[in-house]
């Protein structure tokens, strides 16, 4: 059941708002539902999204955000390094657009909200926790520590009184990057994205376990196709080395929206738990996730139909290291022949739903 949101503790009429959400592709995706309740509740208003260099193509993209602006990063918070020289524009940037409001998505707000409050909105709303600063008290919440990150968003939203638009995620393609998907690709049987890399080490389940997975499924006639980044291709070649099947190997050869386009058009997604799985649940395409080390709970897909996590519980989950200073027993703990029944058992659901919607469209 969909929360009742509380009575509006906004005014209509906001001009100008500022959205501050300063993350990694997985977490931008699963800020698209609370984005969604704030344009729709304030149409008329310009929605400018703060954000890394990296989502400025894709907030662009999106229907309910006006403008992109990019952070320079800030001391304290790890995803970027902080260009020092950039702060004084940014600062000034920010205070010359006089935000009617400002709504940090960020997370609790123990860093982030006095750097946004030095941006001088005239209202400024999001988390903090008790000691935090709340420029007004009753425009703030405490950050959920369980559930998914779309629901923990969305708890900002609901405590703002702005109408919940659903829970979906939205990566807007064109026909441009799905032609070139296709031409990477080629003509020939459906196929599988096997994607074995991940930021982090510690969130990798073993290379040789996914070429064992890949074969089964090459076995059934899927195409593999390997993708992962230049950073990655270590990784892939150990995959591609393991597997007794032919497989395409698409390191490197992408970009952003080829990729998107290219899992998109896949029978199944094989990957570890990072940012192309959320791909996968934005653009719909069905997913077998290994989850090694991070909370499931969290971030997982929201849509179990479509998409299987499979992981194994441990002390030491939910894990921050970037290399596992154990014995990776959360992802050894999940085998071949486990990922495989579930990566079969989806391929061959997904192969029958295109052959009716085919068959219903001839």
């Amino acid at each position: 059941m969909t929360p009742q949101p509380l009575p509006p503790l906004l005014p209509d009429g906001p001009r100008r708002i500022g959205v501050f959400r300063a993350l990694m592709l997985g977490d931008m995706l699963c800020a698209v539902p609370a984005l969604r309740a704030i344009a729709a509740r304030w149409p008329e208003a310009e929605l400018v999204l703060i954000g890394l260099p990296w989502a400025r193509e894709w907030a662009n993209r999106l229907p309910m955000v006006s403008r992109f602006v990019e952070f320079p990063g800030w001391p304290g918070l790890p995803e970027r390094e902080t260009d020092l020289a950039a702060l004084p524009g940014f600062f000034q940037a920010m205070q010359a657009e006089r935000f009617d409001l400002m709504i940090q998505l960020h997370g609790s707000g123990s860093i982030v909200n006095n750097l946004l409050a030095a941006c001088a909105p005239q209202r400024l709303a999001g988390f903090a926790e008790p000691d935090d600063l709340a420029t007004e008290p009753g425009l703030f919440t405490r950050w959920p520590r369980q559930g998914h990150e779309i629901e923990r968003l969305l708890h900002l939203t609901d405590h703002l009184g702005l109408p919940r638009q659903g829970t979906g995620m939205l990566l807007p393609l064109t026909d441009d990057d799905r032609a070139r998907a296709a031409a990477l690709v080629g003509d020939g049987p459906p196929y599988a994205c096997v994607h074995a890399g991940a930021r982090f080490t510690s969130r990798r389940w073993p290379a040789e376990r996914f070429a064992a997975v890949a074969d089964r499924l090459a076995g059934q006639g899927l195409r593999i196709v390997l993708t992962g980044s230049e950073g990655e291709r270590e990784v892939v070649q150990r995959v591609k080395q393991a597997m007794r099947h032919e497989a395409l190997d698409l390191t490197a050869r992408t970009d952003f929206w080829s990729l998107a386009a290219l899992v998109e058009g896949a029978r199944l997604l094989l990957s570890n738990d990072t940012g192309l799985s959320h791909v996968a649940a934005a653009v719909g395409a069905p997913s077998v996730v290994v989850s090694s080390g991070s909370d499931v709970d969290r971030w997982a897909p929201l849509d179990v139909q479509r998409h299987t996590v499979l992981w194994s519980p441990a002390p030491c989950r939910p894990c921050g290291h970037e290399h596992c200073p154990y014995q990776h027993e959360c992802a050894l703990a999940v085998s071949v022949d486990e990922v495989a029944a579930v990566a079969l058992r989806r391929a061959v659901d997904t192969s029958l739903s295109a052959r009716v919607a085919e068959e219903a469209t001839a």
